[in-house]
C-alpha cells in the first residue's frame, strides 16, 4: 500500500517537475540554482501528501473507487493552486496558468488509471476477509446489506446469535479471518473482544455512546495509575473564538461566490409553482436554543398540513425543481446567512426540529447530547452518513465530532462536503411509510 501510494505521488511530482523545467523556470526573472529547483519540487510532493491525507486519499482498498478519485483529484487541485501562488510570489507577478491547468487534466487521467490499477492489485493480493457476525437482540441485516455492497473488501461468511453459547461461538471465531461484534450488551461484548485480542483475531465493533465519549478523553498517570479524563465541556474558549471567526469569513465569501447560483435557484423556485422562494422553519441549536432556519423551498406550499415528517424516497410533496435542489444540496445555500449572523456554524450537528427531537428522545434519551455545540451547515454525520441515517448512528457520528474537535477537522469536513454533492444516497429520503428516521429496532439501551 505504501509503494502504491508513493507511485501516484511521484508520478504527479514528476509531471510538475516537467512543467517547472520546461516552462516556469525560464520565465522567472532570477534563475534558480539546482538545489532551489529540487526544493520546490519536493515542496510540491509534500503538498500532495498533506492534501491527500486531509481528504482521505491514498488509502488503497478502503474507499470506493469514485471516492478515491475524488479525494486525489481534489488534493491535486489544491496543491496546484498553492504551488501556482508560490510561483507567482517567486516571480513577483502572475505567469500564465495554462501549463498548470493542462498538468491538472493530465494528473486526473493518471489518478483514474492509478485508482483502478491499485484496486485491482490490492484485491488480487488480499481479497475479501471471511467474516463472522455475532449479534444479539438487534438483527444485523442492515449492516450485512451495507457490507455486501463492498464484496471486494468484506465477505460475510456467517452469523451467529449469542444464544448459541460462548463455547460454540469461540470455536466458530477461530474458523474466520475477522469477527463483527454487532450491538451486544457491554458485558458480553467485552468477553468476545478480549478473546479476539488474546487470539489475534481482527475485530470490528459497533461502539456504544459511552465508547464514543471515551475517544475524546485525555490520558494521564496518577503516579503509577493510568487515568482517562473526560472533560465533557464541548469546545473550549479558544476553539469557540477561532471557529466563530472562520464562520464569519468563510460564510461571507460563500455568499458572494454563490450569489449567482442562489439567484438562479430563487428564480427557478418562483417559476415552478408561483409560491414563496424561501422556507423558514424552527430548528434547535446549542443548548436547545431555537432559531429560524432559511432554505430554498423544495416542497409544495402547506406540505406539512398533516404534521411534521421527513422527506421520503418518493415523496410527492417535493416539487420538480425542489428535487433537483435537494439532490445538489443547493436548497441549503441560504443557511450561509444563518451562519453569518451566528445562528449556526459552518460545521456541526445538523439542526433538528423540536417535534422530531422529542420523538427521537423518547427512543434515545441521549439524543440531546448533540446540542453541546452549535448546529452546523454541514457536519460529520452529513459527510460520513446519509439523510436517512438512523438517529442513533447520527448521534454517534456527531458525538465523535464533538469529542475529537479541532479546527483541522472543520477544514477537512468542509472540503469533504463537496464530495457528497455528487452522491445521490446522501440526500435519499426515508422509506415512504416512515415519518422520521427511526427504525423499529433503532432504540438501543446504553446499559446493555
Amino acid at each position: 500500500m505504501f509503494v502504491l501510494a508513493s507511485l501516484v505521488i511521484l508520478a504527479q511530482a514528476a509531471m510538475f517537475a516537467a512543467v517547472w523545467y520546461l516552462y516556469y523556470r525560464g520565465k522567472i526573472f532570477e534563475p534558480f540554482w539546482n538545489k532551489g529547483n529540487w526544493v520546490l519540487i519536493a515542496m510540491y510532493a509534500l503538498l500532495l501528501i498533506l492534501f491527500s491525507r486531509l481528504f482521505g486519499g491514498l488509502r488503497v482498498g478502503y474507499l470506493k473507487r469514485m471516492d478515491d478519485i475524488y479525494s486525489l483529484a481534489l488534493a491535486g487541485i489544491c496543491s496546484n493552486v498553492v504551488i501556482y501562488l508560490q510561483i507567482t510570489l517567486i516571480n513577483r507577478w502572475f505567469l500564465s496558468p495554462a501549463p498548470i491547468l493542462i498538468m491538472t487534466l493530465a494528473q486526473f487521467v493518471v489518478i483514474v488509471i492509478w485508482t483502478f490499477g491499485s484496486r485491482y492489485l490490492f484485491n488480487h493480493l488480499y481479497g475479501a476477509r471471511k467474516m463472522l457476525v455475532i449479534y444479539g437482540e438487534r438483527k444485523p441485516d442492515q449492516l450485512i446489506k451495507k457490507m455486501e455492497s463492498r464484496k471486494d473488501k468484506y465477505n460475510i461468511g456467517g452469523k451467529v446469535h449469542i444464544d448459541a453459547g460462548e463455547k460454540q461461538i469461540y470455536k466458530m471465531m477461530r474458523e474466520y479471518e475477522a469477527v463483527i461484534i454487532w450491538d451486544l450488551p457491554s458485558q458480553i461484548r467485552n468477553r468476545y473482544l478480549k478473546y479476539c485480542f488474546a487470539h489475534s483475531i481482527r475485530c470490528y465493533i459497533t461502539p456504544k455512546i459511552s465508547d464514543v465519549i471515551l475517544t475524546g478523553t485525555d490520558r494521564i498517570h496518577l503516579f503509577d495509575t493510568p487515568l482517562l479524563v473526560a472533560r465533557n465541556i464541548g469546545l473550549n474558549a479558544e476553539q469557540l473564538v477561532v471557529k466563530r471567526i472562520m464562520d464569519m469569513v468563510v460564510s461571507l465569501i460563500g455568499i458572494v461566490v454563490s450569489s449567482p447560483i442562489m439567484i438562479l435557484c430563487a428564480i427557478a423556485v418562483k417559476l415552478c409553482d408561483k409560491g414563496p422562494v424561501f422556507y423558514r422553519q424552527e430548528r434547535l441549536t446549542q443548548n436547545g436554543k431555537s432559531f429560524r432556519i432559511f432554505k430554498f423551498r423544495s416542497m409544495y406550499v402547506n406540505s406539512e398540513a398533516n404534521g411534521a415528517r421527513l422527506a421520503s424516497k418518493h415523496d410527492d410533496r417535493i416539487t420538480p425543481v425542489g428535487r433537483a435542489l435537494r439532490n445538489l444540496h443547493f436548497d441549503e445555500l441560504p443557511q450561509l446567512f444563518n451562519v453569518l449572523v451566528g445562528d449556526m456554524s459552518l460545521v456541526g450537528p445538523r439542526p433538528e426540529r423540536k417535534e422530531l427531537m422529542k420523538e427521537y428522545q423518547r427512543e434515545i434519551p441521549e439524543f440531546y447530547y448533540r446540542l453541546k455545540v452549535k448546529a452546523g451547515l454541514t457536519g460529520y454525520a452529513q459527510v460520513y452518513g446519509k439523510y436517512n441515517t438512523t438517529p442513533y448512528d447520527k448521534l454517534k457520528l456527531d458525538l465523535f465530532y464533538i469529542e475529537n474537535y479541532s479546527i483541522f477537522m472543520d477544514i477537512k469536513l468542509m472540503f469533504l462536503t463537496f464530495r457528497i454533492l455528487f452522491q445521490k444516497e446522501t440526500s435519499e429520503g426515508v422509506e415512504d411509510k416512515q415519518t422520521n428516521a427511526l427504525l423499529n429496532s433503532a432504540g438501543e439501551d446504553e446499559d446493555k
